[in-house]
Parts: structure tokens; sequence; C-alpha cells
């Protein structure tokens, strides 16, 4: 009960009135970033699906990952396959073995912008039992990996999964020009085919050259 009281008196008197109506204030404010967070969030879906880009097919990739994707990425050729492109978005396997015993870390270096988004994408696919990701994972821990190695070779697979869904959206705006599609899009769903992404157990190469970024064009 006297917990109870003290709750309730905080806010009465004078100092209470002052914090109840700092809560007012901050509410308020919070309402209006929430509507303008939301705002932002619809016309970056507008922006990227006025590009072409299927990235956001993808399961775990929002608005603004895809815009992150498509702005930091910009030429998706400068990276002449999906191992460059890993050691890029820093979901290529860093070696660590000790001995006779073979292990590989994550690596802290590439792009950590991008590996935020990928990271993102593969913790939202982890939440959802159904997704190739989580069975990816599972398979991946059944075989002897840890949490942190089946996360490693997940990040890896998925940065294979969104180099070839880039490469695909590249060449359907080379086939019908800028806002075409491919006619099957298949292949860039997560849930959908499973093109090989390659060992993720093998460090990699480091980057292309790389090449001025591109920015997402104005809404019309």
């Amino acid at each position: 009960m006297s917990s109870s009281r003290s709750c309730g008196c905080a806010w009465t008197g004078a100092a209470g009135k002052v914090r109840k109506a700092h809560a007012t204030e901050l509410m308020a404010d919070l309402a209006k970033i929430y509507a303008r967070t939301k705002a932002a969030d619809k016309e970056l879906k507008a922006l990227v699906a006025e590009t072409g880009s299927s990235l956001m097919d993808l399961h775990g990739i929002g608005p603004s990952g895809a815009a992150r994707l498509l702005v930091e990425v910009g030429d998706i050729t400068r990276f002449p396959d999906r191992n460059h492109f890993a050691s890029w978005t820093g979901t290529a396997p860093i070696d660590a073995s000790s001995g006779e015993q073979v292990r590989h870390r994550l690596s802290r270096g590439g792009n950590r912008q991008i590996n935020r988004v990928l990271h993102t994408m593969a913790i939202v696919q982890l939440r959802t039992r159904s997704t190739e990701g989580r069975a990816y994972y599972d398979r991946k821990k059944a075989a002897g990996k840890t949490s942190m190695e089946a996360l490693r070779c997940l990040k890896r697979r998925l940065s294979g999964l969104v180099y070839k869904a880039m490469l695909d959206d590249l060449a359907g705006h080379t086939a019908t020009g800028p806002g075409g599609h491919l006619g099957d899009d298949s292949d860039s769903s997560v849930t959908g085919s499973q093109p090989d992404a390659g060992s993720s157990d093998k460090p990699l190469p480091g980057p292309a050259t790389t090449k001025p970024t591109t920015t997402l064009p104005a809404a019309s």
C-alpha cells in the first residue's frame, strides 16, 4: 500500500505537476517524431519502388534498409562476384584457427552500415521459424556450429542473396528500361529458390576498387 501511495504522490504537489507537464510534453514530441518517421518510411518505400528494386521482397529488408543498400552499393557491377561483395559488407569470415582447431569469427571490417542491414535481416528471419534463413541457421547449429558461427554463416548467405537480387534487378533494368521488372522474380525471395552462396567457412578476397555511389532518384 505504501508503494502505491508513493507512486500516486509522485504526481501531486508543485514538483509532481512539473513532472507531469514535462511527461506530457515528451509524449507530444514523441507523437510528432513518430508521425514524421512514418511519413519518411512511406516516402522511402515509394522511392525504392520507383527504382524498380526488388530488395524489399527479401524477408527482413524494409524501406530504410533497401534505400541504404541502393545508396551505399551504387553500381553493383563494381563487385566481380558475391565473394568480393561479402568482403565489402563485412560478412566474409575471418580465420581464427588455433593449432589443429579450425575456427572462423565475424569480421569487424567492411561497410558497417550495410553489415547492420544484413544483421537486422538475419535477426528478423531467425525470429520466424518458417523462413529459409531460420532453417539454414538451424542446420548450421545441428552441424556443430556455435550460435555466433551459425549467425555469421547466415549473414554471409544473405549477403549473397542481396548481391544476386541487385544483379537481377540490373538485368531487368537493362531489358526493360528504368522501373522495369524481370518476368520471374522468384530467385530474389529468401523463401523461394536457394542459390548457392558458396562456402561460409572460407576466407574471402577483398573488395574490388570502390567507385562513387549513386543516390536515389527524386520522386516525380
